[in-house]
């Protein structure tokens, strides 16, 4: 079996791809909210909340797909399966069943707000380690962070 070789020292590598492999898990988590969101969501503001969702979900598969090159390229497989989603993600989701047009709003708020205070810390992590990571990291939080504040405009005054 060939592997890839990093252009990282193991210990750089490893603190790298320990924060992308962990953003991976959160995006991957964050645009299934997105979609279970999208398709339970009712209320007067559907349409756009609706549309505004799928922003959110495209932009969270897309950097998904980014993080997990970045990983293969320093020479770690990124694990996106099912079940290390599923064992892995602690944002928070809607509940079960149609979601109220305001409720949506508030949980991706929340859910943005915690996944970019999570990229934040993996940003610290990974200054020394690996400059290119924590660029795309901080390209990703400022992306999550402009998500945030588009919904979070949605539920205002509240």
């Amino acid at each position: 079996m060939t592997t890839v070789r990093s252009t990282l020292p193991d210990d750089a590598r490893k603190v790298a791809c320990e924060a992308l492999q962990d953003t991976l898990v959160d995006l991957l988590g964050l645009s299934l909210v997105g979609k279970q969101a999208h398709w339970n969501v009712v209320g007067p503001r559907f349409r756009s909340i609706h549309l505004q969702l799928d922003d959110v979900v495209t932009a969270a598969r897309d950097f998904a797909d980014t993080v997990a090159e970045r990983s293969a390229a320093l020479g770690v497989p990124p694990d996106g399966r099912p079940e290390t989603v599923a064992k892995g993600f602690t944002l928070p989701a809607p509940q079960e069943g149609w979601v109220r047009d305001s409720d949506a709003v508030q949980v991706m708020v929340d859910a943005l707000q915690d996944a970019v205070a999570r990229l934040r810390e993996r940003i610290d992590a990974t200054e020394k380690a690996d400059p290119v990571t924590q660029d795309l990291l901080i390209g990703i939080t400022a992306e999550l962070e402009k998500q945030r504040w588009m919904f979070d405009a949605e539920n205002f005054p509240r």
